[in-house]
This record gives C-alpha cells, structure tokens and sequence, in this order.
C-alpha cells in the first residue's frame, strides 16, 4: 500500500509540474537551416589543425616515397621548364624580357607557378583520391585540398634558393623589396587553395575534372605573364590581366627580385582582389557541399 501511494504521489508531482498551455495554444518548435557563418563552423576546423598539419607531412612523404631523385624533383621540374623556355621564347621567338637575362626573367616567374600548379593539381584530387578515409573518418573535408597546398611549401622552398643563386650568378642583387617575397607567396597559396577547394569540390561530383585539369593548368600558364611580361598588353589590358591571380603574384615575384620596372601597382591590387574572392567563394561552396562526399565518392 506504501508503494502504491508513493507511486500516486509522484503521478500528481509529475502532473502539477507539466507546463500548461497558455490560452489552448500549443508550444511550437521552429526549425530553421544554419545561418551561412554557422555552417562554416570555423571553430571546428580551428579544433582540427593538428590533423591539417599530419595531413600535410603525408602529402609530402608520399610524394616522394620511392622515387629515385626524391626531393630532387623539386629542383629538376623548374630547372628543366627554364631550359626549354629559354631556348623557345628567349632565344627563337626572341620574347623582350624587361632588360633581364630571360633565365632569370622565366625562373623568377615559374617558382611561383609550379607551386600554384602543383598545389592545385594535388588539391583538386585529394578527396577521391582517398576514399577510405572520406568515407571511414569523420573529420572538415576542407582540410585535405588545404593540406595538399601546405605540402608544397617544401619544394617552394628549395626552387626559391636555387633562384637566389642563380640571381646572384647574374649579377643582379635583391634589393629591399625581397622581404615582400613572402607576402607574395602567401597570395600564391591563398589562390592556390580556392581554386582547389573550387575544383575538389566539383570533382566529387563531376570526375570530368580529373580529365580537363591539364589542359586547365595549360591554358592558365599562358593566360599567365610567365614567359613575357605584362608589359606587353598595355593598358587598361594590364590592370584587366589581373583579374588572373597569379598575374599579380608573378610579376610581384620579379618586381621583388629583380627590380623589374615597373613595379606592378595596379595589377597587384586587382590580383589581391580577385584571389580572396576566390578562396572566400571556393570555401563557402565547399562547406556547403562536403557532407555529401560519403554518398557521392
């Protein structure tokens, strides 16, 4: 009987503890899509960047795990691009090349592009590449084309000293414009990854990107002042030119360097421009699309 009266006065308890509706109205749960900065969840990415770092060094340890030059690629791609360049448009076609040696004019132009176009090639694969852990793993998918990026800072690196060497065997000493070597690689890699989030993205989806991403890479060397200057366009075409990113970043890299005259003011600015509208719209639409990567890939 104790039982069943304690039993009857826990009921009670229960009932007079009940929210009563006010008026006969229902209380109504609304349910609403994240707003776009919730979505981005950039604390969780944040929470992840020891994975962004591990993720990086395994990119590079792939890279070159049994190879027979190693690291030695890194130099090899742009040396041998430096030759090939130099003797078809410096020497045969006899492009101008500011008043510089066109070895240099070139080399100082593709030390940036090669790791723009590297990073974007192993960016925009990085997700099917690795299905296993898309699919296994729960982890931001924005990290992968992020990393693939990170991984190339290496070979930047060793181009970069093999440049300076070669700049001092010209003759040609940097001035103090060589400390905005650095910010200018930072925009190299800030559009570097928008367009391989751009370009990871829809190759989940579309894996006709795997087969138009050469000749992407192609069109975009020429479309970039690599083997001439810019100069040559004129203006306004010169300042449009930098609509292209990497317009900015390669003359920027010679202005540095070089002291290529003249100094790449305007072309600069529209490039800075247009590689944050890159990357902002390339990590918003990714963000947006990831979850769906385990279904798809």
């Amino acid at each position: 009987m104790q039982d069943r009266s304690r039993q009857m006065l826990d009921v009670a308890s229960t009932e007079e503890k009940a929210p009563t509706p006010v008026h006969g109205i229902e209380p109504v749960t609304r349910v609403e899509p994240p707003s776009l900065w919730r979505s981005l969840d950039l604390g969780e990415i944040w929470h992840h960047r020891e994975l962004l770092y591990f993720l990086a060094l395994r990119d590079v340890k792939v890279r070159y795990k049994q190879t027979a030059f190693g690291v030695g690629w890194a130099l090899l791609q742009p040396v041998l691009m430096v030759l090939l360049f130099s003797l078809v448009f410096g020497r045969l076609v006899k492009i101008p090349s500011a008043g510089l040696p066109y070895p240099v004019f070139v080399f100082a132009a593709l030390v940036p592009w090669t790791f723009f176009a590297n990073a974007v090639t192993a960016g925009s694969n990085s997700v099917v590449a690795t299905p296993n852990l898309v699919t296994k793993i729960y982890f931001p998918r924005v990290l992968m084309p992020t990393a693939s990026v990170l991984s190339g800072l290496p070979d930047v690196a060793i181009a970069s000293a093999v440049l300076l060497v070669t700049t001092l065997a010209y003759g040609i000493v940097p001035g103090p414009q060589a400390l905005l070597l650095l910010p200018l690689l930072l925009l190299a890699m800030l559009t570097a990854s928008g367009v391989a989030l751009w370009l990871g993205a829809l190759n989940v989806e579309y894996r006709d990107v795997r087969y138009t991403l050469p000749f992407l890479i192609q069109l975009w060397l020429f479309a970039t002042p690599v083997v001439y200057p810019s100069s040559l366009a004129g203006e306004p075409w010169q300042t449009i030119m930098g609509i292209n990113p990497m317009a900015g970043v390669v003359e920027g890299f010679r202005w540095a360097l070089l002291d290529a005259q003249p100094a790449p003011g305007a072309l600069l600015l529209a490039s800075i421009g247009a590689a944050v509208a890159v990357f902002v719209t390339g990590f918003v639409y990714f963000r947006r699309v990831e979850d769906r990567f385990a279904d798809v890939i």
